[in-house]
């Protein structure tokens, strides 16, 4: 059965790298970076928070697609609000695929570490316009909070671990006799 495999965790954490490298492990494997999916509308530079949702809709319209052609999905995403996990959940469900949510937390010192070592992307500027580090805290108390209530959600610690390290935890948690 497809899975979309959902990489959830707050900015910085390492979701899309880990995602790159599964699909880079797994043939057939959509690496569904929403972020990426945002920079195709024009204007998502200017006006981010009004583009993530219509991208966000179009990352989910794919991965049904690909899910109904029998092939997993990989999708590295932040969420933290319910209505918008029950879109991923629905287009799995309609794809008749599995979804399974993997949440990668760190602490704060790590998280802020990793953050500020990464490379400048499009996506950090816009963050770093709307309050930075404050706004990187709120996300993540946003998250761990939302993450309380979603007992079917993985919960991957990744403090300490390279990225090597992270993936081998991912897959673990998605194959765990493997």
């Amino acid at each position: 059965m497809p899975t979309l495999i959902h990489l959830n965790g707050p900015s910085g954490i390492g979701k899309s790298t880990v995602a790159q490298l599964y699909a880079d492990r797994h043939p057939g494997v959509l690496n569904l970076d929403t972020d990426r999916v945002v920079g195709l509308i024009g204007g998502w530079r200017q006006n981010f928070w009004q583009t993530l949702g219509p991208a966000r809709a179009l990352a989910i319209g794919m991965a049904e697609t690909h899910l109904r052609g029998g092939n997993d999905v990989v999708m590295p995403q932040l969420v933290a609000k319910l209505s918008e996990i029950d879109r991923f959940e629905a287009a799995a469900a309609a794809a008749g695929a599995d979804y399974r949510e993997l949440v990668l937390l760190t602490d704060y010192d790590d998280l802020h570490a990793r953050w500020s070592a990464r490379p400048p992307n499009p996506v950090d500027e816009i963050m770093a316009e709307h309050g930075g580090v404050s706004l990187l805290n709120k996300i993540y108390g946003d998250l761990t909070s939302f993450v309380r209530d979603r007992p079917a959600a993985t919960v991957i610690e990744t403090r300490g671990q390279s990225v090597e390290e992270t993936y081998q935890a991912v897959v673990s948690a998605l194959c765990p006799l493997a």
